[in-house]
């Protein structure tokens, strides 16, 4: 039997291909070839960055699906399925949607792969494959699984590794899907488990893909002090509240952490309330104290903003920037505020007749990357997409780049810290125009 993965794509510009030269490794496809018995050949196609052979022998398509690769995973689907292959999906778009997934799929994975994935594969091998299973959300990769990594070779993935510590949240933003998906539960692996892959893959440059690695502090701490010794480079998803804890902050530096992807949203109490960012509410003083801690501890920070709160107006989108550039973070995304199916924001925005595109921007064929899904309450739509581009612009631009690198406790703190400053600010930047508008799918 043969097992083919797919990684679909977002789609394509209006005039052509879209290539992602910032594609990271698909963490879970490699998870799911650990997990299949070896006398099963797997093989991978990236939709990113290479066609996908559908005339090739296979005998059963998994692929990974989110929300912004939903359309084109069901074109991909389409294809396999009118040369007979049946097409199996799962990932957190079918597990919030499965209804919807089991239109263009044979079958609908929802929830965690680790404990039902056996299953499906014999299924599969009888000709027998059920048109649902669900795996219940839990730790990653239990039992010690390693994933089959040979299976990214070749396929020019930035020079990095990803794991996974924990999943989950125990926060509650109202816009966040993790939180939905996973009720607010957080799960941790065993460090032995975290040390024995990291001796296995051997690289010392790791992106821990947890939803937010600081979720258990005390657990954090704990894999820290495991790290130190290994002389690892990581950084990871993080939220604000670990600048309250010194001794986590020594920890995370003496272990490697070079930064973190951090959830700002916004720099309005008002819109912080809106959204239930309760890590970022208490003794909230427009970060100042929290930017000054990350710097001192020579944090290279991601800066994420959610933008288009119904107390968002241009004026404060454009101080969000200045806010930005003033603290010199190393990169930030200035994400459009989205309705994420079945999210409390979503609900919220249904009941009061907000969506646009027909309550499924993912699907509308007139959707664009990077544009507004919903009606905002102080601007228009076009408004807000129109004014979230022009921060990601200003913020890219040559002069801000060079005055974001200005920053001696940071960008210019270490030789690795200008390196990776100059490779991932330039890739990046890169990628904030190629994406926008574009369209999904490729059909």
């Amino acid at each position: 039997m043969k097992i083919t993965f797919i990684k679909p794509n977002i789609g394509r510009r209006e005039h052509s291909l879209y290539v992602d030269h910032g594609r990271m490794e698909p963490l879970m496809l490699g998870v799911l070839a650990g997990l299949t018995p070896p006398d099963v050949e797997v093989t991978l196609f990236d939709d990113r960055m290479e066609s996908i052979p559908y005339d090739e022998q296979t005998d059963l398509v998994a692929i990974t699906v989110e929300t912004y690769t939903a359309r084109r995973a069901y074109e991909i689907a389409a294809e396999y399925r009118q040369r007979g292959v049946p097409v199996i999906m799962g990932g957190m778009h079918p597990t919030l949607l499965p209804d919807e997934t089991a239109l263009y799929a044979d079958s609908v994975f929802t929830g965690d792969a680790e404990t039902m994935w056996a299953t499906v594969v014999a299924d599969a091998q009888k000709g027998q494959l059920k048109r649902r299973y669900h795996g219940e959300p839990g730790i990653a990769q239990a039992g010690g699984l390693l994933p089959r990594r040979d299976i990214f070779k070749g396929k020019g993935y930035l020079p990095m590794t990803l794991m996974q510590y924990s999943r989950g949240c125990r926060f509650a933003c109202n816009f966040c899907a993790v939180s939905e998906y996973f009720d607010r539960k957080h799960y941790i692996r065993r460090i032995d488990e975290v040390l024995k892959e990291i001796d296995h893959h051997g690289h010392k440059f790791i992106f821990f893909v947890d939803d937010n690695i600081a979720s258990n502090k005390a657990a954090l701490k704990d894999l820290c002090r495991e790290l130190i010794p290994l002389r690892v480079k990581w950084f990871s998803q993080a939220s604000l509240d670990i600048t309250r804890d010194a001794e986590l902050m020594r920890l995370m530096t003496d272990s490697g952490c070079v930064g973190n992807v951090m959830g700002f949203e916004t720099i309005t109490r008002d819109s912080l309330r809106e959204s239930k960012k309760s890590p970022n509410l208490p003794g909230f003083s427009n970060y100042q104290q929290e930017v000054d801690i990350l710097r001192e501890y020579g944090m290279q920070t991601w800066a994420a903003f959610t933008l288009g709160y119904d107390h968002d107006t241009r004026d404060s989108i454009l101080d969000t920037l200045d806010f930005a550039l003033t603290h010199r973070f190393t990169f930030a995304a200035f994400n459009i505020l989205m309705p994420y199916p079945n999210t409390p924001l979503y609900r919220k925005l249904e009941t009061e007749g907000r969506l646009l595109y027909d309550g499924k921007w993912w699907l509308h064929p007139d959707y664009r990357f990077n544009q507004a899904a919903f009606v905002p309450s102080r601007m228009s739509a076009d408004e807000l997409t129109e004014v979230c581009h022009a921060a990601r612009k200003r913020f890219n631009s040559v002069p801000a780049l060079l005055h974001r690198f200005s920053d001696m406790k940071t960008n210019m703190r270490t030789l690795w810290s200008v390196v990776s400053y100059w490779k991932y600010t330039m890739l990046f930047r890169n990628e904030v125009y190629q994406k926008h508008r574009m369209r999904f799918g490729l059909k």
